[in-house]
């Protein structure tokens, strides 16, 4: 069996786990959006609660449209939260709103791998549209555009890995405040780890992914010298 041939046995299963990542969190997301918090407090309020108590005041809490679309800007410092998660007082809606406000105490707080993170972010943005070019340019006019493709492509594998321990990081920030404010139950934390780990699971399915095709990569590259 040829390199090539074993890395595409190793791919295809781990780009599956990626259609599965995504169906799972979207039926995790909403299993869990149908059963409210006890405490009845809602995705913004609890957001807004979190930031005030962490000295946050100046970081502003918007509504984005879609499902699933909740993120931290780190650049306007603002926290966009969809429409669902904004408004409902469901576990999935306050599990995802306090994970993002996660992301801002991690701002706050100057956490190395988020700061890693934004700083070779223009990095990655410019490397991610650039590789694939020079990878498939090398194929037909010169062998060094291949191994600068897989260069630049390399670093946007090396984003994916940075961002493993920064999100789970944000959970686990998410899940201890989210009890000890009263956001939620002991009970309530079983269901909230179900959504939090559904959406990491995402980041390491793409991560791996990467990685396997990345490793694919440099043994073409290998193989052409």
């Amino acid at each position: 069996m040829s390199f090539n041939a074993f890395m595409y046995i190793l791919i295809i299963p781990a780009f599956i786990l990626t259609i599965w990542a995504q169906f799972r969190v979207k039926g995790t997301f909403k299993k869990w959006s149908e059963v409210p918090v006890n405490s009845g407090i809602t995705g913004y309020q609890a957001a807004r609660h979190m930031l005030d108590t962490h000295g946050l005041h100046d970081v502003q809490i918007v509504t984005v449209p879609g499902t699933l679309s909740d993120h931290y800007n780190p650049v306007n410092r603002t926290v966009a939260l969809s429409e669902d998660v904004y408004y409902g007082n469901s576990i999935s809606s306050v599990s995802v709103a306090c994970h993002e406000i996660g992301h801002a105490i991690q701002h706050q707080q100057a956490y190395p791998m988020l700061a890693l993170r934004h700083k070779i972010f223009p990095v990655v943005n410019f490397a991610s549209g650039v590789a694939p070019f020079l990878i498939l340019a090398g194929f037909f006019f010169s062998h060094t555009l291949i191994g600068l493709g897989i260069l630049f492509f390399a670093v946007t594998v090396i984003f994916q890995l940075i961002t493993l321990p920064v999100e789970f990081n944000a959970s686990n920030r998410a899940r201890e405040i989210m009890v000890s404010e009263g956001y939620i139950t002991n009970e309530e934390e079983r269901g909230v780890g179900k959504v939090l780990n559904a959406a990491a699971l995402t980041y390491v399915a793409a991560a791996l992914v990467a990685l396997l095709e990345l490793i694919r990569l440099i043994g073409i590259f290998n193989s052409r010298d």
